[in-house]
Parts: C-alpha cells; structure tokens; sequence
C-alpha cells in the first residue's frame, strides 16, 4: 500500500477527531446559551427573530437545530471512528 496514502488518512483522521472536538464544545456553549436565554429571557432575542414570534416558537425552533446538529455531529462521528480503523488497517498491512 502507499505510505503517503495513508499518511493522507491517518491526517484525514486526527482533523476529524479536532473537529468533533471542536463541534462538542460549540454544543456545549449552545447549551449553556440556552439555559441562559431561556431562563432569563430578554427582549432582545425576541426582537432579533421577530417581535411577533412567541417564546414558545423561539424554544422549538432553538431545540430542533440543536437536534439537527447533534445529528450532524453523530454522523461526523461515525465517519471519523471510520477513518480511524482504517487507518489502523493501513498501518498493519504495511
């Protein structure tokens, strides 16, 4: 097998685990926000989306991009233990 081929994966790999780490704390941030927000609610945030959008309507569309990108990240997280255990078959082959 090419050694430069899977130098290529194995990079392919450790940019991925960066990214989930990148994309966990990002969901983390998210959710602290929205403890924030949701506890406190200001009227700003209302204003931003809208004076007639209810609260009700700013939770439901927040709760389901989050759930959206945790989708997104579980994907990720798939195709990077993927890339990992490929690499790890490319490196014995070799």
């Amino acid at each position: 097998m090419n050694d430069n081929f899977e130098k290529r994966i194995r990079a392919a790999a450790v940019a991925g685990w960066w990214m989930l780490l990148i994309a966990a704390c990002f969901l983390a941030i998210q959710w602290i926000a929205y403890l924030i927000i949701m506890g406190t609610k200001p009227e700003w945030v209302r204003s931003m989306w809208g004076p007639e959008l209810s609260w009700s309507y700013v939770q439901n569309a927040w709760f389901w991009m989050a759930a959206i990108f945790k989708l997104c990240i579980w994907v990720m997280a798939m195709l990077v233990i993927w890339l990992t255990l490929w690499a790890r078959q490319l490196r014995k082959i070799k």
